[in-house]
């Protein structure tokens, strides 16, 4: 176990608070000597090491007490930085969801203007060849029935050109 080279003397020239003090020390040190986990550990073979080397203790107490400050640090610096990569993440995702978006916004903004005029190109061909083909059965209607009755179309008379005869006369 602990060496418990702590002895309480009762002496008349300690002032009186320090012996309070000194007493509520001591009763702290027992409650931890006392409690279970204390007294499993002082068992172990690190345990009894320790008590036979209390320098090697001290100097661990001291690193485990001095590093724990910059442990704290870095494990919040992590869970920090594991909360802004998450955040980050959701942020980026959002980003690259929205110019997808905006780019197929692009599209198919495209695609209605150019369906819009294949439509309208189409439709123009539509009436236009409809309204030929029309005219040209109509007509090929008209000149057979006008053959069918015995009456040709008539054919318009030919144009005179006067320029000729202008230079003749005179």
């Amino acid at each position: 176990m602990l060496r418990r080279s702590m002895i309480i003397a009762e002496d008349s020239n300690m002032p009186k608070e320090m012996q309070e003090l000194r007493k509520q020390w001591h009763s702290i040190v027992q409650s931890i000597h006392s409690n279970s986990n204390v007294v499993a550990f002082m068992n172990s073979r690190v345990g009894q090491y320790l008590d036979d080397h209390p320098f090697i203790a001290l100097s661990l107490l001291m690193f485990i007490a001095v590093s724990a400050i910059p442990v704290a640090f870095f494990l919040i610096f992590v869970v920090t930085t594991a909360i802004m990569a998450c955040i980050g993440v959701i942020v980026m995702e959002g980003v690259v969801i929205a110019m997808g978006g905006i780019a197929l916004l692009c599209v198919l903004c495209g695609l209605g203007a150019l369906s819009l005029g294949v439509s309208g190109v189409l439709s123009i061909c539509y009436v236009v060849l409809s309204t030929l083909v029309n005219y040209w059965y109509a007509s090929r209607d008209q000149i057979r029935k006008q053959e069918v009755n015995g009456s040709l179309p008539q054919k318009s008379p030919p144009v005179l050109d006067l320029s000729d005869n202008n230079g003749k006369n005179e």
